[in-house]
């Protein structure tokens, strides 16, 4: 459990959302190329998997899919990680489909753009991230474009969404000439290298021309982090340099107690720094197990009670999203508790009505892996059930429910 994250990624119209997710998917081995949204070719990104996101270059529906990375300790030793990820829309007429999202999700990954910084529907996203208190990292896309600036945009996230935030990488050269980035925590130059950017180099020598604003960063940092943290402020006030670990779980406890996000930034379609975001993903996003979530027990007045994601417990879903397929309704559950199996048959909180699991899938967009189970914690999607988005299914040993999607004013005014 401690190695499965549910991210979502989420930013303004043109943000380079799906192109970074199509990065995601290339660097964890889940796809053998890189295709463009708005490339030359008629194959588009992996998550477009609709002709008119293709033909229009955006992102419509939001598409599901999971991936796993294997990331190093300080030690070298690998770690790996089973990320499920949902690449969601930028328009406001699909805000709804970042609705469904969010509800599941345990993080998310905000992304802006270097030149345009904050914009309205950032803020939209903002707001349905705080609404499911999902806590997020933030990455700065389009390093590479003209105009660039992305500390401005840190000052945006501190004074327009009003949360804490600080950069834990400063650039290496910007527009045409962004190099690569400095890690703060560590107080090293990361460089992409490769056709791709496929391998990350590490270098200990920090170019003399980012030497002074990468102190200058890292000291606000650590500010920052002692405004939001009490072991850092009682390090701060101390007047004690803390260690890289200190500022890791530092920035992993304020960041999943909605109280920071940790700024990053990169250029996804110049294939930069988007291994060190996937890194950040993993250490300071929870895991299933670190996020609070809540049923409403019917047989006890609908007192709350407390989900726990273990297996071996009595099984509890949320149906977040409906889908029509070539094979039938497809509706995309959530585990939060428990185990889904294939046959199983599960109870609809809302209906009373029994219905059997014909079939259980992993989506890659909109492509299917069959699967015999999926466990608590973990995202899937089924065939064959009769039901409504924010519906709740249990196993029948426990009355629960779950709250519902929150319904936007005027999508139910259009609806």
């Amino acid at each position: 459990m401690s190695k499965v994250r549910n991210i979502g990624i989420a930013a303004h119209i043109d943000s380079g959302k799906t192109t970074a997710t199509e990065r995601v998917l290339f660097y964890t081995g889940r796809i053998a190329s890189i295709h463009e949204v708005r490339g030359k070719d008629s194959v588009g990104a992996k998550m477009d998997s609709m002709d008119l996101e293709r033909e229009k270059g955006i992102t419509i529906q939001s598409a599901a899919t999971f991936c796993d990375w294997v990331k190093k300790d300080k030690n070298g030793k690998e770690e790996k990680y089973h990320v499920n990820l949902i690449d969601t829309p930028g328009h406001i007429d699909f805000t709804i489909e970042v609705e469904r999202a969010l509800r599941v999700l345990d993080g998310a990954v905000m992304i802006l753009c270097a030149v345009s910084g904050v914009q309205s529907q950032t803020i939209t996203v903002d707001r349905q991230m705080r609404r499911y208190n999902v806590p997020r990292i933030s990455f700065i896309n389009k390093m590479d474009r003209m105009g660039a600036n992305p500390f401005k945009a840190v000052d945006q996230i501190n004074q327009k969404l009003r949360i804490p935030a600080a950069a834990i990488q400063v650039p290496i050269g910007a527009e045409d000439e962004f190099q690569g980035v400095v890690d703060l925590i560590r107080m090293k130059a990361i460089y992409n290298e490769g056709p791709r950017g496929e391998t990350i180099v590490e270098k200990d020598e920090i170019p003399e021309s980012v030497k002074k604003i990468a102190e200058e960063r890292r000291a606000k940092l650590i500010e920052t982090l002692a405004d939001v943290d009490e072991e850092m402020a009682d390090l701060y006030l101390d007047g004690q340099e803390p260690t890289q670990d200190q500022l890791k779980a530092a920035i992993r406890r304020a960041t999943i107690s909605l109280k920071f996000t940790p700024v990053m930034m990169g250029s996804a379609l110049a294939d930069k720094s988007v291994q060190p975001m996937l890194d950040a993903v993993c250490d300071y996003l929870p895991n299933p197990a670190e996020v609070e979530n809540k049923a409403l027990d019917r047989r006890q007045k609908e007192a709350p009670v407390a989900l726990v994601s273990y297996n071996s417990l009595p099984f509890v879903g949320l149906a977040f999203k409906l889908e029509e397929s070539s094979f039938g309704q497809l509706t995309y559950v959530r585990v939060y508790q428990g185990t889904l199996r294939k046959g199983m048959t599960v109870f609809n909180a809302r209906t009373d009505k029994k219905v059997k699991i014909p079939r259980i899938v992993r989506m890659h967009s909109n492509e299917m892996e069959e699967v015999q189970e999926i466990g608590a914690g973990e995202i899937c999607a089924v065939f064959g059930v009769e039901c409504a988005s924010g519906d709740t299914f249990t196993d029948g040993q426990l009355a629960y429910s779950m709250v519902s999607l929150y319904w936007p004013f005027l999508f139910r005014l259009n609806f």
